[in-house]
């Protein structure tokens, strides 16, 4: 592809998104944090409705962009933004369901690292296993920020899963090894940005609970969920 030739995914030409960018699985939050954090926000993306920004935060120019669902989608659009439009740096924001009993509902998340039942390793030949983990500039960083604004957060290991309905889930044997949360995109964002020579951080928030059983709904996990975006925008 030219470097003016959009995608098959993503309709914007070289130099019209930014080095930095802020993902979120759902491409309406995506709007909305174009509308809550940036200035003069244009819209470069709509191809397949994943709507996607670019704008200045601060005087610095970030864009924002939707994901979709599940490892196979982010591993898409990941992959074409590093490889395609010169992206240096992707911030997920999302939602993950808590394995930790002191993790409630609108707690933070870091995921250091990102455990999976994915097959997206397979594809590098490796003579192992991979383990997918975060920038550690960005993560200490995410660390201080929400320390200073004194949001609640864990740093830690999270699981990557590629089933939502699960026939066999193994939320006890995670729990064992320490897992503080699932959610459904890390591990293809961290091997991508490995492999491109990139960075990349995972920030989640508690949007329901495998210990105590509550939940979100998802209006309340589309516009409630800033704290995460706070501290996302506080570490361009």
């Amino acid at each position: 592809m030219g470097e003016n030739t959009p995608t098959p995914h993503i309709g914007a030409k070289y130099g019209e998104i930014a080095e930095t960018v802020i993902m979120a699985g759902d491409p309406l939050r995506a709007k909305m944090m174009a509308e809550r954090f940036l200035e003069n926000p244009v819209l470069y993306n709509n191809v397949r409705g994943m709507l996607g920004y670019t704008g200045t935060y601060q005087g610095k120019r970030v864009s924002v962009q939707g994901h979709g669902m599940g490892i196979p989608s982010i591993g898409i659009y990941s992959y074409e933004l590093f490889n395609y439009f010169g992206v240096k740096t992707i911030i997920r924001v999302g939602s993950a369901g808590s394995m930790n009993k002191d993790l409630k509902i609108g707690d933070l998340v870091m995921a250091m690292g990102a455990c999976t039942n994915s097959n997206y390793a397979a594809q590098f030949h490796l003579p192992g296993s991979f383990a997918p983990i975060a920038d550690f500039g960005l993560l200490r960083r995410a660390v201080e920020s929400a320390e200073r604004l004194g949001y609640r957060y864990k740093v830690g290991n999270v699981y990557s899963s590629d089933t939502f309905y699960d026939e066999n889930p193994a939320t006890e044997k995670w729990q064992n090894m320490g897992v503080l949360a699932v959610e459904m995109e890390a591990p293809a964002l961290y091997m991508n940005a490995a492999r491109s020579g990139n960075r990349a951080l995972c920030l989640c928030t508690i949007s329901d609970s495998l210990v105590t059983g509550e939940v979100t709904t998802a209006e309340e996990r589309q516009n409630n969920f800033t704290k995460m975006m706070d501290v996302a925008f506080s570490i361009i």
